[in-house]
C-alpha cells in the first residue's frame, strides 16, 4: 500500500554551529511555503565543547517538542582548511540529528552549495543574498541579528523545494514494485 503524501507539513531547518546554531521553521502546504519561526541558539559563552553539544541537543529537542516538525533538514559540514573546526561542526550536526531521531523524526542533509542554489539560484551566493531572497520568498521584513538564523531557515526552504520536485516522481514500496514498473531499465 502506497503511503499518501502529507498535504501539510512542518519543516525544521538547522544550520549547526558550536558558537551560534541557526534554525528556521516553515509550514509547507502544497506548493506554498510560509515562515513560522526563525532564531539562533548562542553558545559562545560556553567554554566546554561537551556543554555546547548538550545545549544543542536540549534546544533542538525543545524546538521539536514545541513545533512538532514532520522532518528536520540540516546543513552538512563542508571541508575547510581546519580539520578541528570541521570535526566540531560534525559533532554539532550529529547531536542535532540525534535529538530529532530521538523523536523518530526523519532527517535530511544538504550541502551549503545545494542550499544556496535552491534558494537563490546560485551555489556561490553570500549569506546576505540568501537572507534577502528568503525575505522575498517568505514575505517577511525583519532582519535577524545573526545571519545564522536565515541560514537555518534556508535549509528548511531548500528541503521544501526539493520535496516539491520529488512529488512529481513516483515512490515505491519495495524492490518488486520498482522492478515491475521499470522492467525496460533492467538488463
Amino acid at each position: 500500500m502506497q503511503r499518501e503524501k502529507a498535504k501539510e507539513r512542518i519543516i525544521l531547518g538547522i544550520d549547526p554551529g558550536t558558537v551560534v546554531l541557526g534554525y528556521g521553521i516553515v509550514k509547507q502546504v502544497g506548493q506554498k511555503v510560509d515562515l513560522i519561526s526563525l532564531g539562533v541558539v548562542k553558545m559562545g559563552h560556553l567554554d566546554d565543547h561537551g556543554l555546547k553539544l548538550q545545549r544543542i541537543f536540549k534546544k533542538t529537542s525543545a524546538l521539536v517538542e514545541e513545533y512538532k516538525p514532520d522532518c528536520v533538514a540540516l546543513e552538512s559540514p563542508f571541508y575547510g582548511k581546519n580539520v578541528q573546526v570541521m570535526l566540531k561542526l560534525g559533532r554539532a550536526q550529529g547531536v542535532a540529528m540525534a535529538a530529532a531521531l530521538n523523536f523518530d523524526i526523519p532527517i535530511f542533509e544538504y550541502s551549503p552549495r545545494k542550499i544556496k542554489q535552491s534558494v537563490t539560484g546560485s551555489g556561490n551566493a553570500s549569506k546576505e543574498q540568501v537572507a534577502a531572497m528568503l525575505k522575498t520568498i517568505l514575505k517577511f521584513n525583519e532582519t535577524p541579528q545573526f545571519l545564522d538564523a536565515t541560514d537555518g531557515l534556508a535549509v528548511a526552504v531548500c528541503h521544501a523545494f526539493q520535496q516539491r520536485l520529488s512529488t512529481e516522481s513516483k515512490s515505491y514500496t519495495g524492490w518488486e514494485a520498482f522492478v515491475k514498473d521499470n522492467e525496460k531499465r533492467i538488463r
